[in-house]
């Protein structure tokens, strides 16, 4: 009887490890991202006491949002990306260089 070589077991198995692998960098990409993106909502005073706790502990945590820059970061892209501009970026962090931003370093995006 001819023995089975191991290449037709590992050869599926690491194509299922690879993707694995893959969805576990893309989901953890997409959940930071995600994070990091969220956008404040507004509403009137009569609809605020509808809303859920949830809602509104979400709108208090989003009030003051702040951006981590990240490894070629800049100042354009990070504020095309936010909705806002180069000059409110700028006047909301005084004293900012565009052309020496670090990783790790805060912005103010928003009031």
């Amino acid at each position: 009887m001819r023995r089975r070589s191991p290449a037709r077991w590992l050869a599926p198995l690491a194509l299922v490890i690879a993707a694995v692998a893959i969805y576990a960098v893309v989901h953890n990409e997409l959940s930071s991202s995600s994070d990091d993106g969220a956008a404040a909502t507004t509403s009137s005073s009569t609809t605020a006491t509808t809303r859920t706790k949830t809602t509104a502990a979400k709108k208090a945590v989003v009030k003051h949002r702040v951006y981590t820059v990240k490894a070629g970061d800049v100042l354009s892209a990070i504020a095309a990306a936010n909705g806002t501009t180069v000059t409110q970026l700028q006047r909301l962090n005084p004293g900012i260089d565009a052309g020496a931003l670090h990783p790790g370093q805060k912005l103010k995006l928003s009031r």
